[in-house]
Parts: structure tokens; C-alpha cells; sequence
């Protein structure tokens, strides 16, 4: 896991155009123990920087002559192959924080100042960038010995899973269990269904990445208490796109349907889910699978907008819908499967709830 000695040393580059603002921001992180901190009042040479020093974190002022921030984001995409930008828009414009999020900025920091939310921000942001980065260096190293196909390795590398993926889960979850509930729903409604041995490895061990995207939501909208403002939604349902391009680009067999997964796994097979509106038998085979296992758990546990529901109930919601969740959202053959099999998935609850 990523220490409290690993932030402090994150690299960071401040870029504002008022020396005031750099010299406050600058003294600030140095004063919290932040030991690799530079800055540039020029935007023009931002993303030569970052293509030089590879910053974790940047702290970007929208608002600069000559190059405002959004075109420096537009810029730093070039540099960034996974889409994700460490962005930490600075802006005194409450209009201007939607767009950001939209460009690619993944939190915010209001003027005027203040020290708490600035050291809170900047902590959670190298906190959830530098566990992205050991995910990606962890899979490069897995993909030169996984054709080894030891015991020991899947061990080690569904540890390695779990630990990262329930960071993104400890964020808006009670536990972390739930990632690795989801594993054993996926092989077994993946091995009822008759598929082959290696789908049935493949889904064990990539399903519970399905919401690694959520390490690029704001915290202001992942925690939100409430309903959702349209805006904010927006922001949310992007979790998805952000999971497969954070898992994409692998030769790994277990990232790619980890990728799939991460970006169909809210598609519904009525047409009526999210990003891209998929239906019926263009969603892919492991979304599907995985959906229902998904819901099953998340009406199983308790939600800020909902308690905890019993098997009896969450499975009366599966099969008839409350609304919210209806039987056409999933594949009549997956569901049938389900419902057939359901106290097996009870049985997978009661004995991974931690």
C-alpha cells in the first residue's frame, strides 16, 4: 500500500501566473512536509515539464495569459495515454469547475485559500495517482511471468487486486468486501452458465476492478450524502470510461475483460443503462454476468441512500423490479440462471461478509 512517506514525496508542480499565489501554495506544502515541489508562472512550459518529470500531482490556475488552464489540459492529454490527467484545477469561478471536470481535471481548489481543504485535496489526489501507478507497474511485471500460471501468482495477484481496488471502494463503501464478493458471484454464475475454464479464471479475477474508476471521482460527489445534482451525475457515471482507460491498453487477458468490464458493466441489456446506452447482445458477455452479481450485492448492503435488505427481499427485487432495478435490465438468461441458483449467492454473501 501507498505510505504516508510515498505522498509526501510525490512530485508536484504548481503553475500560476502570480508569484503571490505560487510563493503561498509553495511555503504551504513545504510547511506539510511535501519534499518535491516545483512551480512555473509560464503555461507554455508545462507540458514539456511534465513529459520531463512525470509530475503526480498539478496544480493548475484556469486563468493565465498567453495559455488559460483548459488548453494547457487539452495539452497534457498528449502526455497522458490513459486519459488521466493529475489535475488540481485552482479557480475563484464556481461556473468554471463543471468544465474542468469535463476537460479532464479530476478535483478543485477555490479561492481564496484555505490551508485544510488545500492539504486535504492535494493528499487524496497523490494518495489515489501514485496507487494507479502501482497497479499499472504491478501489471507490467505480471504480464512478463504470467504465462507461468502459478497457483502462487493468481494469489498473488488477486491480493494485489483486492488491495488496490478496495482503495477505490473504501472511498464511498462500508467495506471492502464487497470486491471480493463480487469475484466469487462472477466464477460462479460464469461456470452455471457452462462457460469455459479459462472465462470462468478470466471473470474471477477481473471483475472486481469493475469500479476502479471511481478513484478519478471528486470526493464532493462520490461522498455526497444525497441525490445527485444532473451535473454531478455526469461526473459520476464517468467512472465507467475512466476504468477502462485505466485498465486498458494490456496484454493482459485478465485487464482486458477488466477493462470490458469497467466500462459495460451499468449498460442494461433494455437499452437503458450508461455510457452508451448498449442492448441485448452487444453488452459484453462478463458485463452482463457481472451486473447482476453487482446489484445483487448492492441491494444485499447498506447504501447512504438505503439500509441493508435480506436475501428474501433483494431477490424479490431482482425477479418483479421496485423501479429502481427491473428484470428487463438483465439478460433473461443470466437472470434465470440467478434465480434458479439464488441460495448459492446467499451463501457466497453470508460467508465473504466481513
Amino acid at each position: 500500500m501507498i505510505s504516508s512517506s510515498d505522498i509526501l514525496q510525490g512530485k508536484i508542480l504548481i503553475v500560476d501566473d502570480l508569484e503571490a499565489n505560487v510563493l503561498l501554495l509553495s511555503r504551504m506544502l513545504a510547511s506539510a512536509g511535501y519534499t518535491s515541489v516545483a512551480s512555473t508562472m509560464n503555461p507554455l512550459e508545462v507540458c514539456d515539464l511534465h513529459r520531463q518529470h512525470c509530475y503526480d500531482l498539478i496544480l493548475l490556475d484556469l486563468q493565465m495569459p498567453g495559455m488559460d488552464g483548459f488548453q494547457v489540459m487539452e495539452g497534457l492529454k498528449a502526455s497522458e495515454p490513459d486519459g488521466y490527467l493529475p489535475v488540481l484545477v485552482i479557480t475563484a469561478q464556481p461556473a468554471h469547475k463543471l468544465r474542468a471536470f469535463k476537460a479532464g481535471a479530476r478535483d478543485f481548489i477555490g479561492k481564496p485559500f484555505e490551508i485544510p481543504e488545500v492539504l486535504a485535496r492535494v493528499h487524496n489526489m497523490l494518495e489515489m495517482r501514485l496507487l494507479q501507478k502501482a497497479l499499472h507497474n504491478y501489471n507490467d511485471v505480471l504480464e512478463q511471468r504470467v504465462l507461468e500460471r502459478t497457483a502462487d501468482l493468481q494469489e498473488n495477484y488477486l491480493e494485489t487486486i483486492f488491495t488496490l481496488t478496495r482503495a477505490a471502494e473504501y472511498r464511498d463503501e462500508d467495506t471492502g468486501a464487497h470486491v471480493l464478493r463480487i469475484s466469487y458471484y462472477s466464477r460462479e454464475l460464469a461456470d452455471i452458465l457452462g462457460m469455459e475454464k479459462t472465462f470462468v479464471e478470466q471473470i474471477f479475477f477481473a471483475s472486481p476492478m469493475h469500479d476502479v474508476g471511481k478513484i478519478g471521482v471528486p470526493d464532493y460527489v462520490l461522498l455526497k450524502p444525497g441525490r445527485l445534482a444532473p451535473d454531478e451525475w455526469e461526473i459520476m457515471k464517468g467512472h465507467a470510461a475512466m476504468g477502462a482507460k485505466i485498465l486498458g491498453n494490456s496484454k493482459s487477458p485478465y485487464l482486458k475483460m477488466g477493462a470490458e468490464i469497467a466500462l459495460n458493466h451499468h449498460e442494461r441489456w433494455d437499452g437503458g443503462g450508461y455510457p452508451a446506452g448498449k442492448r441485448g447482445e452487444t453488452i459484453p458477455l462478463a458485463a452482463r454476468i457481472m451486473n447482476i452479481c453487482d446489484i445483487y450485492d448492492a441491494l444485499r448492503s447498506k447504501r447512504p441512500y438505503k439500509p441493508a435488505y435480506d436475501h428474501a427481499k433483494t431477490m424479490d427485487i431482482i425477479r418483479y423490479g421496485d423501479g429502481r432495478t427491473m428484470p428487463d435490465h438483465f439478460d433473461p438468461a443470466i437472470l434465470a440462471a440467478f434465480v434458479q441458483n439464488h441460495q448459492t449467492f446467499c451463501d457466497i454473501f453470508e460467508a465473504k461478509t466481513a
